[in-house]
């Protein structure tokens, strides 16, 4: 029997995902079915648009319910050891490019709760990737899509 796949994230982020789940199952679910309803009410469902969304919008639903129970189950939450200055998940990193670049910070989490507008990239990132293990003051090269980077590590937290 094939075991399934964790998903590391933060006790924060775990959160989050029960929050999203509780709201689809409580709240969205039950708006998703009182559309289908009133778009069945409108008779012929062959070109009923409104049944076709209702019912697209439903199938996603469930999905995400889906997704997110699997997500929840196998969580594996991550506790950043706090005085370590080791590049790890869950800790937060700030670096500067390579020559004369700006300093950037990010939160390293699972990939269950990335965000990079947030600052909250994935493990599974080339950045991620490249300073796990790492420790201040190391200056690593990073390939990203845009080529190679040369980043200083700044601050672990």
């Amino acid at each position: 029997m094939a075991t399934e796949k964790e998903y590391p994230m933060t006790q924060e982020g775990k959160e989050k995902l029960e929050a999203e789940l509780e709201q689809l199952k409580t709240v969205k679910r039950k708006e998703v079915v009182e559309r289908i309803k009133i778009a069945r009410s409108f008779g012929d469902l062959s070109e009923n648009s409104e049944y076709d969304a209702a019912k697209d919008e439903q199938a996603f639903v469930e999905g995400r319910i889906s997704t997110l129970e699997t997500m929840i189950r196998n969580a594996k939450i991550i506790e950043g050891d706090e005085n370590s200055s080791t590049v790890s998940l869950g800790k937060t990193i700030t670096f500067v490019e390579q020559p004369d670049g700006d300093e950037e910070q990010y939160t390293i989490v699972g990939s269950a709760e990335a965000d990079p507008f947030e600052g909250r990239i994935s493990n599974d990132s080339p950045i991620a990737k490249a300073l796990m293990g790492k420790h201040i003051g190391d200056e690593v090269l990073v390939q990203t899509p845009g080529g190679e980077m040369l980043v200083k590590i700044t601050a672990v937290n």
